[in-house]
């Protein structure tokens, strides 16, 4: 058996004098931000002996992690700790210099999923760019990336398609842990923070995230088990359609369909697709809420056979494929939101190329080899900034 991971905040809390030195601290973080004892980390930090916990910032679904995809954070008070909790995921994305008054120094535990979509990533950036800006040190500290960190897929978002779904000019799914990707946005993007990463202990690039001895919290509402991340770079892709990608089940991101939709044909035209490590089955769903809710879906599901030759972002490239040329019509990509002219798929994707692609019927398999092809420069980069 491998040997149990010690991660950042179990460090922290090893040693919190010399390195908070009674400071005021700020914590930004949610629920599934536990250490290997299932303790969170704001309960950790709140009864350390001199340490001055002052305010709590919430990033999407909130600090206790209830919210669903997208709804707005309100700033409150937190009922357990009486601590103010702004939020960073409604009108202010970014601490603000008020919000920041009583803080000597910016805690970040956020737990990451491996994937551009995250919003925590772009939540971590910009927290760090206002910690640089008001010159507060910033502490970050470190969890394994789930789907481990040697993988890396996707295309490189194109700059102009920067977003909240897509903050940095990164792969879909980049293989590096919330600390290294820290320090790659504080040079990369000058962020002028003044930054230490508190490091794991035992963590090699190969582990998945059941072969590290700590415990699964699901970070959002809509990533409830370890095989949720695994699918999630590719069928996050579905987001952008009409389709349900499975929210209101019990198991989203591996749910796919729609009322329209044939869901044994859908199976049987990718099965015949031979993807390494992946099945299809034909599956029918009512979501409880998000598209097409109360309202019985024909689709499939998806099934990872074997996760280490599963390769999410071209899977889900080629059920958007399949699905637009079976769709007799009713397939459509949503509509851009409030705030921009941009499509969503766009904004997920990270260019306008897929989106096109998919519709002029370019085979996903061409578009698969053109982003690995283009992940080159990002591989090099990358390495600069890697700690295990």
């Amino acid at each position: 058996m491998a040997i149990p991971v010690v991660i950042g905040i179990d460090k922290l809390a090893a040693d919190y004098a010399s390195i908070l030195e009674n400071r005021r601290v700020g914590l930004i973080t949610n629920q599934a931000a536990v250490n290997a004892k299932l303790i969170s980390t704001v309960d950790i930090l709140y009864n350390a002996i001199g340490t001055q916990m002052t305010t709590l910032f919430a990033p999407e679904h909130g600090v206790r992690g209830v919210l669903p995809a997208g709804a707005e954070v309100a700033d409150e008070v937190d009922p357990q700790t009486i601590l103010p909790v702004y939020s960073l995921y409604g009108e202010n994305r970014e601490p603000t210099a008020a919000m920041l008054q009583k803080v000597e120094v910016l805690i970040i535990d956020l737990p990451d999923i491996g994937c551009r979509y995250w919003t925590y990533l772009s939540t971590l950036f910009y927290a760090l760019r206002a910690a640089g800006r008001h010159q507060i040190p910033s502490i970050v500290l470190d969890r394994p990336n789930p789907i481990t960190g040697s993988h890396v897929a996707g295309n490189i978002l194109e700059k102009e398609f920067t977003s909240f779904v897509g903050i940095a000019q990164i792969p879909i799914r980049f293989g590096m842990t919330i600390g290294e990707m820290a320090r790659l946005f504080n040079e990369v993007y000058d962020l002028k923070a003044d930054l230490t990463v508190i490091t794991m202990d035992n963590w090699q690039r190969t582990l998945w995230y059941d072969e590290t001895g700590l415990s699964w919290v699901a970070p959002s509402p809509n990533m409830p088990s370890l095989t949720t991340p695994l699918v999630y770079p590719g069928t996050c892709l579905i987001e952008g359609t009409n389709l349900s990608e499975g929210r209101g089940t019990t198991q989203p991101f591996e749910l796919v369909g729609a009322p329209w939709l044939d869901g044994w044909q859908l199976a049987q035209h990718l099965n015949t697709q031979e993807l390494p490590g992946v099945r299809f089955r034909p599956a029918s769903f009512i979501p409880t809420y998000s598209k097409h809710s109360n309202q019985l879906c024909h689709g499939i599901q998806v099934h990872v056979i074997h996760r280490e030759e599963f390769q999410p972002v071209r899977t889900g490239l080629h059920i958007l494929a399949a699905i637009k040329e079976r769709s007799k019509g009713q397939f459509a990509w949503l509509e851009p939101t409030s705030g921009t002219d941009r499509p969503f798929i766009d904004l997920l994707a990270g260019t306008d190329t897929l989106r096109r692609d998919i519709d002029r019927e370019r085979h996903p398999d061409e578009i698969w080899e053109q982003w690995q092809e283009e992940l080159t420069p990002w591989l090099e980069l990358r390495r600069k900034y890697l700690i295990y």
